[in-house]
């Protein structure tokens, strides 16, 4: 079976499992990079091969880029040994990459008039107002189709990651502007994909040139991080936080959620050295 073979069927049995097409995707890409890179077939490589390839070949790699790829590589050597294709794993004395502390970045709350004040087209504004009064994703924003929309019930139905579907209340804003958009198919077609909509990197891409131009710091994905964290600083609890932003866990939460200072300092004014002598004084009394 040749490499290209193999990588296939490794895709097709990731879609038995019901993972998303873009994990898959991106698993693929990253064997195949590695392949590339070394020269090699990627189910011959061995230890020393996975190595230098995430040492060396991406020197501007960010951390948290070199972990993902070796998780991708841990997946696709334990397929290759699930399935007979080989009997070691090259990724057991690999070790895995430091993952670097997550912290959250929304955009400032005084940047947001700033940023929705620009000119920009009507559909850009909208894939805004989606990330920021919905929390959606780059990839869940170029998929947006009328019917996922109740306009009664003032209701949206999204498909996150890995397939899983989410209803979830809608922003008065997003009402409005959902009654001025069509009703049926993609609210952001593109003509060039066979998809039908327009790719996520081309919604992150628009978002982001309308911050550059704002003078707004941050990334697409910043909206959605300022979604967590007003929610949070709004006074909703964290475990509504957490499926609002749909994570299957709270610890994935806290990254997109930063604390407010003034929050922490209402926090720390309330801690009190002498309540327990308060609380025996208030006991005798009675």
């Amino acid at each position: 079976m040749t490499n290209n073979d193999l990588v296939h069927s490794w895709a097709t049995w990731q879609y038995a499992q019901s993972l998303s097409r873009r994990t898959v995707t991106e698993r693929a890409d990253t064997v195949r990079r590695m392949g590339v890179w070394l020269d090699r077939d990627p189910s011959h490589v061995d230890t020393d091969g996975v190595v230098s390839w995430l040492a060396e070949a991406g020197p501007e790699w960010k951390a948290a880029t070199r972990h993902t790829f070796h998780s991708h590589l841990v997946a696709w050597f334990v397929w290759l040994q699930k399935m007979g294709h080989r009997q070691d794993n090259p990724m057991i004395l690999v070790g895995k990459p430091r993952r670097p502390r997550a912290d959250p970045h929304p955009i400032a709350d005084e940047h947001m008039p700033r940023l929705l004040a620009q000119r920009m087209h009507k559909r850009t504004k909208v894939m805004i107002l989606l990330a920021c009064l919905a929390g959606l994703r780059v990839h869940e924003i170029a998929k947006v189709r009328g019917e996922h929309f109740d306009l009664v019930g003032r209701t949206f139905t999204v498909v996150g990651k890995g397939g899983h579907r989410s209803t979830l209340p809608l922003h008065p804003l997003l009402v409005e502007i959902a009654w001025t958009m069509p009703r049926k198919g993609h609210w952001f077609p593109a003509n060039s994909t066979r998809s039908g909509h327009v790719l996520p990197r081309s919604v992150g891409t628009i978002i982001k040139q309308v911050m550059v131009r704002a003078g707004v710091p941050g990334t697409a994905h910043s909206l959605r991080h300022w979604y967590g964290t007003t929610l949070v600083d709004s006074d909703v609890d964290l475990r509504t936080t957490q499926e609002l932003l749909r994570h299957a866990s709270l610890a994935t939460t806290q990254i997109y959620t930063k604390i407010a200072d003034h929050r922490k300092a209402n926090g720390v004014d309330r801690l009190d050295p002498f309540r327990s002598a308060s609380s025996s004084d208030s006991g005798g009394a009675a």
